[in-house]
Formats: structure tokens, C-alpha cells, sequence
């Protein structure tokens, strides 16, 4: 009698329908399910797609800076935001930008690297900087005031961009547009 794996030939000799041993089973089951795990993981690690990019000048004592900013428009892309990523060059960043002006706060859940957080007024004006915050932290990081909206750079971007509280970014969304 030849076996095939998996297969365990049936003691009663008048039925043709081979039983699956339960190793078999157990072992198939166990990869379905890791198999399952590696693609629902590779979907939430995957960066947020499709966001809009544009530019945005930041106006320094040091002169004026240009940089390419992913733009949030729904609640779901600002509540994934720079998660997950692995890198984020010094020229580029991601704005949270928010009708209403509001004590806004952020995390750093499943976010991967040091980021600068940049909270800015209405009108343009940098209200303060949160520097080279900690990488999967979910400390409350709070504007401590009523802003617009939030940039989001690498750590110490703004540091090496010259950019400080009371600098002002320029970009269609903020009242101070050219």
C-alpha cells in the first residue's frame, strides 16, 4: 500500500475516501494562518497612498526654504500619518492641516523615526516646535495653543533648516498665501 502525506488509510475497507491525519491538517491550518498574518501586516506597514504633494516655503531668518509636504485630507490619513515609515529626507515633510483652529495633539504610535513636530497659527506663524520626538512613543505631544495645523519633518529638520517659533511657512492653506 503506498501512503501519501497526509493521508491515512481508512481501517474499514469498504469506504474509498481517504482521512486526513490530523498532523497534516494542524500544519496546514498553521501556515494558512501565518500566511494570513505576513499579508495583513504588509498591508498596515505599507505607507498611506496617494496623498497629496505639494510645496511649501519656509520663510527663516536665514532666508526662504523650499520643501515638498504630503497634505492629510481625511481623518484616516491623519490618523495613520508618517507611521510606519522608515525614512523622511530633510526636504519633505507631512502637513495635518485643520479648518478650526484647536489645541492639536499628536503621537508617536508605530512611528519609526524622530520626527519634528511644527505647529503653526492660522495665519502662517510658527507657534512652536517639538523636537526629535521619541520614535513609538505615545506620549501626548500638545500645540499648547490654538493652531491650524501641524508639520511633521525629520528629526531635527528644523534645527538644520534654521526654522524656530515665529517663523513663518508659506502654502495655499494658510491665510498668508502668494
Amino acid at each position: 500500500m503506498v501512503r501519501r502525506l497526509g493521508f491515512r488509510p481508512s481501517t474499514d475497507a469498504s469506504s474509498s475516501v481517504p482521512e486526513y491525519s490530523h498532523r497534516a491538517v494542524s500544519t496546514t491550518a498553521l501556515f494558512a494562518f501565518v500566511v494570513a498574518a505576513i499579508l495583513c501586516a504588509m498591508s498596515l506597514m505599507s505607507p498611506v497612498l496617494a496623498l497629496r504633494r505639494e510645496s511649501m516655503t519656509l520663510v527663516t531668518s536665514a532666508g526662504e526654504k523650499q520643501i515638498t509636504v504630503e497634505i492629510t485630507e481625511s481623518n484616516e490619513e491623519k490618523a495613520k500619518g508618517l507611521m510606519f515609515r522608515a525614512k523622511l529626507a530633510d526636504d519633505q515633510g507631512m502637513l495635518f492641516f485643520y479648518d478650526t483652529p484647536q489645541d492639536i495633539t499628536m503621537w508617536m504610535r508605530n512611528t519609526y523615526i524622530p520626527l519634528d513636530m511644527v505647529f503653526i497659527r492660522g495665519d502662517g506663524v510658527i507657534h512652536r516646535i517639538e523636537a526629535r520626538t521619541e520614535p513609538l512613543s505615545e506620549t501626548i505631544i500638545a500645540a499648547q495653543g490654538q493652531v491650524s495645523a501641524c508639520l511633521e519633518l525629520a528629526g531635527g529638520a528644523a534645527e538644520r533648516l534654521g526654522l524656530k517659533a515665529g517663523d513663518t511657512v508659506r502654502h495655499k492653506l494658510f491665510k498668508n498665501a502668494k
